[in-house]
Parts: structure tokens; sequence; C-alpha cells
């Protein structure tokens, strides 16, 4: 398959508007290929994040379901997280799966790779599909987590996933994907 041309813009100026831990932003002046100038362009710098989709030994999705105080609203999601310094993409989902859930083990192999916005986010999602896992411990949740693990048919998924109960876009589409792809 054909890769679209490479056209990146020329940066003229960047200025770091906020550098927090878990969120950076920076401000950009910058000239696209056609000379355009566009004076304000923002970058949201975020670390790379992570997501598993996690079925049991007998075939039950560990998902989790947590109040998501933007939106107002309890949702069901994936275990996720970010990926912290040092560690691998594979290495921060082993730990997320491990933390919120308490589940760990099985097989594992990295599933997909998406993007959460390319237009403003520097960052990258990396989805691995972990199979045969098993409860090793309980819940190891920070303090501002309020997370319950929900053991789910396949068909229960599907069903979220038709009803719009999974709206975590970075979620709902690697499920959407497993579903496709591994198709009764």
């Amino acid at each position: 398959m054909k890769k679209p041309e490479h056209r990146p813009w020329r940066v003229l100026q960047s200025e770091r508007l906020s550098n927090r831990p878990w969120f950076s932003v920076r401000r950009e002046r910058v000239e696209l290929p056609t000379g355009v100038i566009v004076p304000d362009w923002y970058i949201f710098e975020f670390p790379n994040w992570v997501n598993v989709i996690a079925i049991t030994k007998d075939d039950k999705f560990v998902l989790i379901s947590q109040y998501r105080h933007a939106l107002g609203r309890t949702n069901y999601e994936l275990s996720a997280g970010c990926c912290e310094d040092g560690e691998t993409p594979e290495q921060s989902a082993r730990r997320e799966l491990m933390e919120e859930t308490g589940y760990g083990g099985g097989k594992w192999q990295q599933f997909m790779v998406t993007s959460p916005n390319p237009t403003n986010h520097n960052n990258l999602v990396y989805t691995f599909l972990a199979t045969d896992v098993e409860q090793i411990t309980d819940q190891h949740t920070e303090e501002s987590e309020d997370i319950r693990v929900e053991l789910m048919t396949r068909e229960e998924v599907e069903e979220l996933l038709h009803n719009d109960e999974i709206i975590q876009c970075l979620h709902a589409a690697p499920l959407w994907r497993y579903m496709a792809q591994f198709s009764l």
C-alpha cells in the first residue's frame, strides 16, 4: 500500500505554556508547505498511553467501571493508563492491568497502536491483547481511583458497544477491531 507524501510543517517559534507531569502545552507559530503561516497552533504533550483487552481463561472480558468527572458519568472501560519513564508499553500495560484489576499472567501481544488526536496530541496509545489472564492479587488503585472490576461475556461487551455504553473511543476502537477480527 502506498504511503502518503510526507509534508511537514516548519516550526518558526515555540513557547511552552504549561509543564505538568502528565500534561504539557506548547504554542507554536508554524509555516505550512503551502506557505501559509498559522500564528497559534497548540500541541498537548502527554506520555504514551496503554490499554488492555484482557480475557480470562474462561473467556470473560475484564472491564472496569469508573466515574469520569469531565462527563459526569460512570462508564465501562478497558484497564488503561500512562507509560511511566523507563517502562516499555507492554510493561506499563501489565502494571496497569494488575493495579486496576488484580489480573495478570496469560499470553500478551501488542494488538494495535492509535493516536488520540494527531491534530494536537503528541502521544500514541498502545493496545495489548492479554488472553488467559487470571486474578493474581487484589486491586492496588491510587487514592483518586474508584475502580470496579466487571467480568463480562463477549455478547455483553458487544451489547455495550452497540448501545454506546463504552464511549471512550480509545477503548471502543480496539474492542470493535477485536470483535471484527475474531468474529464468531
